[in-house]
């Protein structure tokens, strides 16, 4: 039992990053249609710049959180302004392939900047773990599911309450009437673009006190992020979140019970399965079109 907390808790911890993630492959798909493969990318920026920031330059938390999500969020609008935006009449197989680039790109250049080495970064919460029921959760992995649901309910506000929001709700729904009815699609989608990569950045900066901060770490997160937002559905907020909490908890367990090297196999395995039973997600309303 204690074994299973342990592996229920951290799976909780990585899925919310999952979560984070695939809210991020929701939105932007939501505004364009287009799967954004660059998405890890952002998640590795918030890594580097807080491992930067606060290691050699050691700016506090409440003035370095800002100053990443900005900076991030601003190279996912200059993403969508010099690659998406000119190519906006292209079909979205040429728009994922841009995405694709643009990822390869942002690698190169944060290896470029940063070097091969991993940067550390120290926790943001001291103290020892907290206990539960015979297991042990770190203050880390705690703030991380605490700031994970309160940026979902801050996402889900703003597509509720905002002007913005709700019309990035209407062109999800149906962009020509969106157009029609006089909705900027060209403002919002780099809007999408900018809160996407903001949300993906602030996964990158909760998570980089658990992992080293390396160039290369946001593909492989990028692809459990699409995972799981395949697995809940690409349409749905709620379905992001599940999704990313499920994919994070098989795949510790499976790791825990079974053996590590089936790790980032879950991921893969679950998205085959989703897209040959349900392709439209487990939580989506929308019937999924086969071309």
């Amino acid at each position: 039992m204690e074994n299973f907390l342990e592996f229920l808790f951290a799976g909780l911890v990585n899925g919310a990053i999952y979560a984070l993630i695939a809210l991020g492959f929701m939105i932007i798909y939501n505004a364009t249609g287009v799967i954004n493969f660059a998405q890890g990318e952002f998640v590795m920026l918030g890594a580097m710049l807080t491992a930067s920031l606060t290691g050699k330059f050691h700016f506090p938390l409440l003035l370095m959180l800002p100053i990443v999500l900005v900076f991030v969020a601003l190279i996912g609008a200059l993403t969508e302004r010099l690659t998406i935006y000119p190519a906006r009449e292209a079909s979205p197989l040429i728009l994922i392939i841009i995405t694709i680039g643009v990822s390869i790109l942002l690698k190169g250049l944060a290896m470029f900047v940063w070097g091969k080495d991993p940067l550390p970064v120290k926790a943001f919460i001291p103290g020892g773990p907290y206990h539960f029921l015979g297991a042990t959760l770190p203050p880390q992995g705690v703030l991380i599911l605490l700031v994970t649901v309160l940026a979902f309910l801050t996402t889900e506000a703003f597509f509720r309450f905002t002007l913005w929001g709700k019309a990035m709700r209407a062109c999800a729904y149906n962009r020509l009437g969106a157009r029609v009815i006089g909705i900027n699609i060209s403002n919002l989608t780099c809007i999408s673009f900018a809160l996407s990569a903001a949300l993906s950045g602030l996964a990158g900066i909760i998570i980089s006190p658990l992992t080293f901060a390396t160039y290369d770490m946001g593909t492989m997160l990028g692809l459990k992020g699409f995972s799981a937002a395949v697995f809940g559905g690409l349409g749905s907020a709620a379905g992001a979140f599940c999704g990313g909490l499920i994919l994070g908890v098989l795949e510790t367990l499976s790791a825990g019970y079974l053996s590590s090297a089936y790790k980032d196999a879950v991921a893969f395995l679950l998205l085959l399965m989703v897209l040959f039973v349900r392709p439209e997600g487990l939580l989506s309303l929308k019937t999924a079109e086969k071309l």
